[in-house]
């Protein structure tokens, strides 16, 4: 039986070890999945140990994202983009290989799970931290007609727009500009919704029949998808999808195997 775990602080709500669980009776792969609260300081120490003792990979979460970015020896370029991994594992020459999944997981719930194309959309995007970073490079990838990226502190979003220069071209502003384009797809990437809050951008900036998209997730329906539905957003969704989707992944890359997602999904709702 191989080993893996999330490992964060906080940890102990992760969903992470119950949807690994059910991926593994789902596929009859031998895996055995826990959860680690592990502070900043002993992280890379936490790790290194891991793996000494035969451990398969780790699912990383806040905060230590960015450590395991910058522990990792091997990254993809969706990981560079990001300067954030969620996934860690030893490729085939031992060496610490990162990947971070969450931009797949949350394309893979809006075009799988919900039937919603990115392809020649305009995106909105609230927020420019790691959330923000972590799905930009999967949506881009899928080749909209724009994405805006909005922030409280415009400079954090035009750092953004710099770095994805080589592979799109990322518009930016503040949470006050004013709409001169409406956006069929817009994703609350910010934290804001754990305090009941939502961007204060303009209701304009929604497209008629648009999907609105909360990468938070929680047993009601958060402030953000609460406002969505006010201002007539047709599809407004939140990110437990994209959690089991991401999961998937990284199943994907520590096993080979692909578990189907929407039975799991189902479960935990």
């Amino acid at each position: 039986m191989t080993q893996y775990a999330v490992v964060g602080n906080p940890v102990a709500h992760s969903k992470s070890p119950q949807i690994h669980r059910l991926f593994a009776e789902q596929t009859g792969e031998d895996v055995q999945y826990e959860k680690y609260q592990v502070e900043a300081d002993e992280f890379d120490t936490f790790v290194t140990e891991f793996f000494a003792a035969g451990g398969g990979g780790l699912n990383v979460t806040l905060p230590h994202k960015q450590a395991a970015f910058e522990l990792a020896r091997q990254k993809s370029t969706q990981t560079d983009l990001a300067k954030a991994a969620n996934t860690l594992w030893l490729n085939s020459d031992g060496e610490l290989q990162a990947e971070n999944t969450d931009g797949t997981g949350l394309v893979n719930d809006l075009q799988k799970n919900n039937q919603f194309s990115i392809a020649d959309k305009h995106i909105l995007m609230l927020g420019a931290g790691g959330a923000a970073r972590g799905a930009l490079a999967a949506l881009a990838a899928e080749k909209p007609a724009s994405i805006l990226v909005l922030n409280r502190t415009l400079a954090r979003a035009e750092a953004l727009q710099s770095d994805f220069a080589p592979i799109f071209e990322l518009q930016t502003g503040s949470y006050d500009a004013t709409p001169d384009q409406q956006y069929e797809l817009v994703i609350n990437a910010t934290a804001m919704s754990i305090a009941g809050e939502v961007p204060a951008i303009s209701p304009h900036f929604l497209a008629p029949g648009c999907c609105c998209y909360d990468m938070m997730y929680g047993d009601e329906k958060t402030a953000f998808m609460l406002w969505a539905e006010q201002q007539g957003a047709q599809m407004v969704l939140d990110g437990l999808g994209m959690l089991v989707e991401q999961a998937a992944e990284s199943f994907y890359l520590w096993r080979g195997v692909k578990p189907q997602t929407a039975d799991v999904i189902a479960a935990l709702r």
